[in-house]
């Protein structure tokens, strides 16, 4: 009998669950005040943080507080009419963005809205903003390079996909450039870019497409903007926005680049947000939380194993200093957060070194591992001899006398500096990096004035490509040739050999 009765239920129960339907009850709460952006709110008790509130009109936002007695909501997008006293729905929806292959090429706003004037891309699937960062065991070890072009990373910073590199310095020091040839050096490689603007003006929104549209692939690029002009909700959200369309790339097992321009905006506009909402303000106003968004939006960056599709994410974000104060409050919370950081400095870029990488401040904690083997034995003691040049280039201004290593360490200096000195939009293929480092080590450029050291570097790679293009060909493929073959090759830049 108890099994009959049993059977019966477990039939009514089949029933009911395959003849579910809605109501289509709403959760409804009242509007309290509006006003810079924020919408406080009573009732939605069973609201969720980041869940998508809707308004009537049009208008939409996401719950950013909680309290017992009401919601503070950050607008995102505003209709006409919203006012005290107006009605508000629950939609039990965290916010998310539609993400997948259609979004390449495209200009976007941190809600996935197109802003280049292309109708909205079909075949997107759903992600939600906000994510758990991959768990240790889901990561494996940074071990594959990536290459951004530019001579003085790649050969003493060196960055490896799944790597988190801080872009940083002072105003106008040429740090979004540094980003854009290291996006644009891409076209070459397999990995996608997604590009995150906040709180940019639009014109300069307007620039960094065009740029990379004639000098990179944008085909393979996704920009999401938010502007200056848009709410701070927006910009509070494009990086994590940014962030949820490189994991739908990561999911599938793919090499992402991603750019957050700049993390100093987006901290301002958490700020601002924050204040609006009456959170006690910390150190320099900031709230106390504001490490955390960084550090759990900055771990979203990782290698993944092999077994969990091998795919990876690389952060470069870019943060401003004033003055160089690299101990303020942000730009400390970023440094301890990143594996590295790329220092421009301010004093280099108005003596006309480009890019203005101060090496001795600069550090990539991890990179030098996934660096290429060929570009490695060469660059072991690049640092450290550009290093010491810098200290002891100044006795020369007081023409003091020095002796005679000094004076061959500052020869060696000079022509160093020349050879890595790159004009934008211009990045150098590995092969050519590895043979102009090996001009310089073997003494090739040695014989020519320092100003002229550049161009006559340019002549033996040029000169060795022609000679050995069998090595060209496996330092593209492989990333690496022998001990013997550099010897060769650096016999014949010294006319050693014919």
């Amino acid at each position: 009998m108890d099994g009959a009765l049993s059977e019966i239920f477990k039939r009514l129960r089949e029933t009911a669950a395959a003849s579910r339907f809605t109501l289509g009850v709403r959760e409804e709460g009242k509007v309290l005040s509006v006003g810079d952006g924020i919408v406080q709110i009573a009732g939605l008790r069973e609201a969720k943080l980041n869940e998508l509130i809707e308004f009537g009109e049009g208008s939409r936002g996401i719950v950013f507080d909680l309290h017992s007695d009401h919601l503070g909501v950050v607008l995102l997008s505003v209709g006409e009419g919203l006012k005290a006293g107006e009605s508000a729905w629950k939609t039990d929806r965290i916010a998310s963005i539609d993400a997948g292959e259609a979004l390449l090429g495209r200009v976007v706003d941190a809600l996935g809205r197109p802003l280049d004037g292309e109708p909205t891309p079909g075949g997107l699937a759903s992600c939600p903003i906000d994510r758990v960062a991959p768990p240790l065991v889901a990561r494996d070890y940074v071990s594959a390079p990536l290459l951004t072009g530019i001579k003085v990373v790649d050969a003493m910073l060196p960055i490896g996909r799944g790597q988190r590199e801080l872009i940083i310095g002072d105003p106008a020091t040429g740090k979004t450039s540094l980003a854009l040839d290291a996006v644009i050096n891409q076209k070459s490689s397999d990995v996608i870019v997604v590009y995150a603007l906040i709180g940019q003006k639009k014109a300069r929104v307007l620039k960094l497409v065009e740029q990379i549209r004639s000098y990179g692939d944008f085909s393979r690029t996704v920009v999401v903007a938010a502007d200056a002009a848009d709410s701070l909700g927006l910009q509070y959200l494009a990086p994590y926005s940014a962030t949820a369309i490189a994991e739908s790339f990561l999911d599938r097992g793919r090499d992402v680049l991603i750019v957050y321009d700049d993390l100093n905006r987006h901290a301002d506009a958490y700020r601002s947000l924050s204040l609006l909402l009456k959170r006690p303000p910390g150190r320099e106003a900031y709230p106390g939380d504001i490490f955390f968004i960084h550090s759990r939006l900055l771990e979203r960056s990782a290698q993944l194993h092999q077994s969990f599709g091998g795919g990876s994410i690389t952060a470069l974000p870019i943060v401003e200093t004033q003055q160089g104060r690299i101990a303020s409050y942000i730009p400390t919370n970023l440094i301890s957060i990143t594996d590295g950081q790329i220092y421009l400095d301010v004093a280099l870029f108005n003596k006309g070194i480009r890019p203005a990488i101060d090496v001795a401040r600069s550090v990539s904690r991890i990179g030098g591992k996934a660096q290429a083997e060929a570009m490695r034995s060469l660059a072991e003691r690049l640092k450290i001899d550009y290093s010491r040049f810098l200290e002891v280039e100044v006795f020369t201004r007081f023409g003091a006398r020095v002796e005679e290593e000094t004076a061959k360490l500052i020869r060696r200096g000079e022509r160093m500096r020349e050879i890595l000195k790159q004009p934008r939009f211009h990045p150098v293929a590995l092969e050519d990096q590895i043979f102009g480092l090996l001009a310089l080590e073997t003494g090739g450029v040695d014989g020519c004035h320092a100003a002229a050291a550049a161009d006559r570097c340019a002549e033996l790679v040029g000169l060795a490509k022609e000679r050995f293009p069998e090595l060209v060909v496996r330092l593209r493929d492989e990333g690496q040739i022998g001990k013997p073959d550099l010897e060769r090759v650096g016999a014949f830049m010294t006319r050693k050999e014919g």
